[in-house]
């Protein structure tokens, strides 16, 4: 179905966001902006949780962390499940143990060292992109966005590069979904178990990486105790930040190499004038955004648009929405470089946004910056493009380009 005929097929459908629909999967930008302004308060009786899906009313949620909640989890399913979060796993953890945790990783997750990547970063754009220059036509996901983000997490955590192609298929199995259905509420994909061989190697041979800082550190609990991280919380930690620098700056890739090639104008601005990389990178992530929604549980009755959400319900804030919301965007639905900078949602908001935006900016300017050293002008195939079947990012499996 073209974009024009989806736009007008969802225009007169009842309104109503199934986040695991795959018609709203492929484009949900009609449908949540007619539940933005029609029912900006949205219940999914079906799935029995609230979406907000206006700016400000996103921002009030990820603002107010006594009202809304994060350690009963963030994705429907697994909230719905009422499963147990382990220790370790910050973006699902309230104050005190979000408060520490975080505390910790910001330590070691410094923008000081992210910029120490750069050359790396280039090396590994360099060692995926040179061998498909003389071909004309390559995946930019299969080549490129499965490729380097997984090298630099895994240079950073200090995973022998022999073992990060494995390491990467066990996230991508996590997350892999069935199409049209929830993904399983189990929490196995919490375990950093398959790491345990790393932090055990690093006890007896430290060395300049993430792993050995996290066993050496210690800090002051806010109950005054020294501690050091326990080894269970350590393989969590290493687990999330792996499957989270793959996964971002993969889906970054894949839409920015896809709605450049469907702004050739815009491309070759960029191409002559570099300094617009990063405006242009910004533009992508509010347009395209890599995570359609952020949940939420309600501690407390609370309050939109007139209508009461009791306590313990499900609240998932819509950023996809919240992103072309034209109360703060104008012209929402245009991809356009040059628009007045506004804060975009898509690294989340407050006390839980995404420790790890630096390093997926500075990841998403150096990919684009060596597509262009290689191929200034690109064409996407979108006949033999796939969508990843998952609940919880949304990005590509299959982008082919050819120039």
């Amino acid at each position: 179905m073209s974009e024009t005929a989806l736009m007008q097929d969802e225009a007169l459908a009842p309104l109503g966001w199934d986040p695991y629909d795959q018609r709203h999967f492929a484009n949900p930008y009609p449908m949540l902006n007619r539940i933005r302004e029609e029912r900006p308060l949205y219940y999914n009786d079906q799935y029995d949780f609230y979406a907000v899906t206006r700016y400000d009313d996103c921002v009030q949620v990820l603002g107010d962390r006594d009202t809304f909640i994060s350690g009963k989890g963030g994705v429907i399913e697994f909230m719905k499940a009422g499963g147990s979060i382990p220790s370790g796993l910050f973006i699902y953890e309230d104050p005190p143990l979000h408060t520490e945790h975080r505390g910790l990783l910001a330590r070691v997750f410094t923008p000081k060292r992210m910029a120490a990547l750069d050359a790396s970063i280039r090396e590994f754009c360099a060692q995926a992109l040179d061998p498909v220059v003389e071909t004309g036509k390559f995946d930019v996901i299969e080549q490129l966005g499965s490729e380097m983000p997984m090298r630099v997490i895994g240079k950073l955590l200090g995973i022998p590069e022999a073992d990060l192609k494995a390491a990467q298929r066990r996230v991508d199995e996590n997350m892999r979904t069935e199409p049209g259905k929830p993904m399983p509420a189990s929490g196995s994909g919490f375990s950093g178990d398959p790491y345990a061989e790393y932090v055990d190697w690093r006890l007896k041979n430290p060395s300049d990486d993430l792993i050995t800082d996290l066993i050496k550190l210690e800090y002051v609990t806010q109950g005054g105790e020294t501690r050091k991280l326990s080894r269970d919380e350590i393989l969590v930690l290493i687990n999330l930040l792996f499957g989270a620098g793959n996964e971002t700056t993969n889906r970054l890739i894949g839409w920015t190499a896809k709605v450049l090639a469907e702004h050739p104008d815009q491309r070759r601005e960029i191409n002559e004038r570099r300094e617009l990389i990063p405006q242009a990178i910004e533009e992508v992530l509010r347009f395209e955004p890599t995570g359609p929604y952020i949940g939420r549980s309600v501690a407390k009755d609370v309050e939109f648009h007139g209508v009461t959400v009791p306590a313990g319900s499900i609240m998932a804030t819509v950023v996809s929405a919240a992103n072309r919301d034209p109360r703060k965007f104008a012209e929402p639905d245009t991809f356009n470089i040059h628009r007045e900078r506004q804060p975009h949602l898509t690294f989340g908001y407050g006390f839980h946004n995404c420790l790890g935006n630096a390093l997926a900016r500075v990841e998403g300017r150096i990919a684009l910056e060596e597509m262009l050293n290689r191929f200034p002008e690109w064409n996407v195939d979108m006949s033999n493009a796939k969508l990843a079947s998952t609940a919880t990012v949304r990005g590509w499996e299959k982008l082919p380009a050819y120039v």
